[in-house]
């Protein structure tokens, strides 16, 4: 079995949330982990500097013939499980897998209803909700090679989802149950990780909730900036809440996410009202 643990989502579904709550949960400190040091035990895989020199940019086929060796290194950067964060689809491009299956140990898959994505990814990227809305029903959508990172093929939100449902060894964890019941939810995903029958200790992993809830998060940013922060300028922790489409989106959109995923969003238990 590998060492590489995915840390998988489509964009704005609460991916630094979890990576938040595996950093407090693992360092154990009486005090949070800085959200400017969730490097210190994860990795985002399309780093632009696992792949080539800073400010380089490549094409997608000239990543995918780098990832396999890629994903082999990122094994070496811890003596235990390595968590990788990725947007990619657990797809594969050029004949490469996305995700190198021979490296990977599991995934946890975190789903976020897709009119809160819309939302959230619309003020992150600074583009219109509808744009947003386009763009999360186009198979192939990707985000281009930017110097800081390489590209990353999300393809539509739906086919997103169901590619990760076919990963093996995989944890679905909907972002709603997190927020709903925070110590059932993160409590499973340390479960997944550890050994059978290994039951998180319980005031760790109540301490590890309280220090990457929203208002931490949140206050961290305020006091001390986020470097992987939006590039629209706004807050990268914005609400932290769920249902909020209902008075963001117009019925229109709605209905136009609506059209595009209910099959799969049914599938997930996110009901069209």
């Amino acid at each position: 079995m590998g060492k590489l643990v995915w840390l998988a989502s489509y964009p704005k579904s609460g991916n630094t949330w979890v990576r938040a709550f595996l950093h407090n949960y693992i360092a154990n400190a009486q005090t949070p982990h800085s959200i400017n040091r969730l490097v210190d035990f994860s990795v985002s895989e399309c780093a632009m500097a696992f792949f080539g020199m800073p400010g380089e940019t490549l094409e997608p086929c000239e990543v995918q013939a780098k990832r396999p060796a890629v994903h082999e290194e990122l094994t070496r950067l811890h003596e235990d499980l390595v968590f990788v964060k990725t947007h990619n689809a657990y797809l594969n491009l050029h004949g490469v897998p996305l995700c190198t299956p021979t490296v990977t140990a599991g995934a946890v898959y975190i789903i976020r209803d897709p009119r809160d994505v819309a939302l959230s990814y619309a003020a992150f990227t600074g583009k219109s909700v509808d744009e947003i809305i386009d763009f999360m029903a186009e198979e192939g959508a990707a985000n281009a090679s930017d110097g800081v990172q390489v590209f990353e093929l999300l393809s539509s939100w739906s086919s997103h989802a169901l590619s990760w449902v076919g990963a093996p060894r995989r944890l679905l964890v909907r972002y709603e149950d997190l927020l709903a019941a925070p110590e059932r939810g993160f409590g499973r995903i340390i479960r997944f990780l550890g050994a059978a029958n290994t039951a998180p200790e319980p005031d760790r992993l109540r301490r590890a909730i309280e220090f990457s809830s929203f208002s931490v998060l949140s206050g961290q940013e305020a006091k001390e900036g986020y470097r992987a922060g939006s590039p629209s300028g706004k807050n990268f922790f914005r609400v932290g809440k769920a249902g909020g489409w209902r008075d963001g989106l117009t019925q229109v959109q709605a209905g136009k996410i609506w059209a595009a995923h209910g099959q799969v969003m049914e599938k997930f238990g996110y009901p069209q009202n």
